[in-house]
């Protein structure tokens, strides 16, 4: 078994790797596309930036800001899942569990049904709304207050959850044709558009929330021994349940709200980060962001490369790539291991 000081060095090592990857992969992004940049164009548009060249407003403008987006939002599920696995101790959660998408959804649904809102920068205030309100309303309905109990704010997130997307079916299904048509582009899941009106106040947010996950590493270990241990060891659980559920909503919320529900991420990523770091959260939450910020970056680019016209939202390439391989290690090292 290695030292402390060396499994402190490996770890550190591989999130040094995990940053440079992400760095490399948004490089790459900025390159590919519907119209491809050589990689020194690429790169002189970022360094020395000419305002008269179509391919430098192209990367500078669209493709920087779009793959920077897809790295918030990684981070930011990639967070939030560990963080509620650990809350619920349950290694199928995930950050919908508290039906932080179905209350972006439903408003979202309302404001293109409603008001014909199409920018996507409105899209990111409603569902950011929505994400708090429903986020609030389960923390409510699950009886928080009472006490912590996973199992009973489970629950109340699901119910949540049906009674929120039946709403938004009634919505879109007695709405007109191209309120569908607006609405289904925004739930399977895209970074396309996403400029810097979206960039800096997602960004904000998620730097509040991943401040707010990275101080509850430690009493996130002691959360997932069950409440009588967290206390015997001077843990408060209601006070951490209640710091947690923010980050969680803050996170989720901002992650829905600027690229529409991205499943998987927020599952998978922890438990890839737990593989390669452990169990200890002051290193899970780090590994676990960045692998999904890693993830959804090279699934944006893959769906812009591989079909012959048009692209492939995000949230059907991070489904269709990520799954499959989830279940290679499910199957090779077995889920308790991972």
């Amino acid at each position: 078994m290695a030292s402390v000081p060396a499994r402190f060095a490996r770890r550190r090592l591989g999130i040094v790797v995990l940053i440079a990857l992400v760095v490399i992969s948004v490089f790459v992004s900025a390159c590919f596309g519907t119209r491809d940049i050589p990689i020194a164009t690429t790169w002189q548009a970022i360094v020395a930036f000419d305002p008269e060249s179509s391919e430098h407003l192209l990367v500078v403008n669209q493709r920087i800001p779009r793959a920077l987006v897809s790295v918030l939002v990684g981070l930011c599920l990639g967070v939030a899942g560990a963080v509620m696995q650990a809350l619920t101790r349950n290694p199928l959660a995930e950050p919908g569990i508290l039906g932080v998408n179905a209350g972006a959804a439903v408003l979202i649904a309302c404001g293109i049904a409603f008001f014909s809102l199409t920018e996507p920068v409105d899209y990111m205030w409603l569902g950011l709304l929505g994400a708090a309100l429903a986020g609030a309303a389960v923390y409510l309905l699950g009886g928080v207050r009472r006490g912590t109990n996973p199992v009973r704010l489970v629950l109340a997130g699901a119910a949540l959850t049906v009674v929120l997307g039946a709403l938004t079916q009634l919505i879109i299904i007695n709405g007109l044709e191209e309120v569908f048509d607006r609405y289904r582009h925004w739930m399977v899941g895209s970074v396309a558009g996403r400029g810097y009106e979206v960039l800096l106040p997602v960004g904000l947010l998620a730097a509040v929330g991943l401040v707010l996950a990275f101080a509850l590493a430690r009493p996130l270990d002691a959360a997932m021994l069950g409440e009588d241990l967290s206390r015997s060891l001077g843990g408060s659980p209601n006070r951490v349940w209640a710091l947690a559920g923010v980050a969680v909503i803050v996170l989720a919320g901002s992650a829905t709200a600027a690229a529409g529900p991205i499943a998987f991420l927020g599952l998978a990523a922890p438990h890839l980060a737990r593989l390669v770091a452990g169990v200890d959260h002051r290193w899970v939450l780090p590994y676990s962001g960045l692998l999904a910020a890693l993830l959804i970056v090279v699934a944006d680019t893959l769906g812009r490369v591989i079909p012959p016209k048009g692209e492939v939202s995000v949230g059907i390439m991070v489904a269709l790539l990520g799954g499959p391989f989830f279940v290679y290690l499910v199957r090779t090292r077995r889920l308790a291991q991972l």
